[in-house]
């Protein structure tokens, strides 16, 4: 199936459901909330007959679906934060590293995590979209519905302010345990 070529919500989900969800977890969404809001995100892109083919690729076109489902969420809720689900993240820990491989690994995946979580939320998604999924910068402003200028600007100011919670990160004393 080329570029050009629609897809229905089925096929969609059946090749883009990991994609969605590991976004999700990557822009914040607890674990516990990501099966209704992959499941939010089809039934939206079924309601609006599939992906149809223009600049965003699928992707990115799922990409700013799940972050409109994602503020609908976070707009029903209350201000309190939640633990992002870092399923994700532990499943990007080689299991045949060694032990002292592994923590490190945890701890820097940890120090990301937390990084992300504290970026403004359209920094953030656009952040994950372009350095973590590698969506090209034309789809990204596409599926957002802003010039490609914006996507850069916007961009070059997500990686500063990664840049500066991660630093932040490496610089907070470890919980107790944490290391184990």
């Amino acid at each position: 199936m080329t570029h050009d070529t629609p897809i229905d919500a089925g096929t969609l989900f059946r090749r883009h459901a990991a994609f969605v969800a590991n976004f999700l977890a990557r822009i914040g969404v607890p674990r516990t909330e990501l099966e209704d809001i992959v499941q939010e995100v089809f039934t939206t892109a079924h309601r609006k007959g599939g992906y149809r083919p223009g600049v965003a690729r699928p992707t990115t076109w799922l990409a700013e679906l799940a972050m409109r489902a994602n503020a609908n969420r976070r707009r029903g809720q209350r201000r309190a934060r939640v633990a992002s689900d870092m399923g994700p993240v532990e499943r990007a820990v080689d299991p045949k590293a060694r032990a002292s491989e592994v923590v490190a690994s945890r701890e820097a995946l940890d120090d990301v995590q937390a990084a992300l979580g504290t970026m403004d939320d359209d920094k953030r998604a656009l952040f994950v979209l372009f350095e973590i999924e590698d969506e090209p910068c034309e789809a990204i402003a596409a599926a957002l519905g802003i010039p490609v200028g914006t996507v850069y600007s916007r961009l070059h100011a997500a990686r500063k302010q990664f840049k500066k919670a991660y630093r932040r990160q490496q610089v907070l004393p470890r919980r107790q345990g944490a290391r184990a």
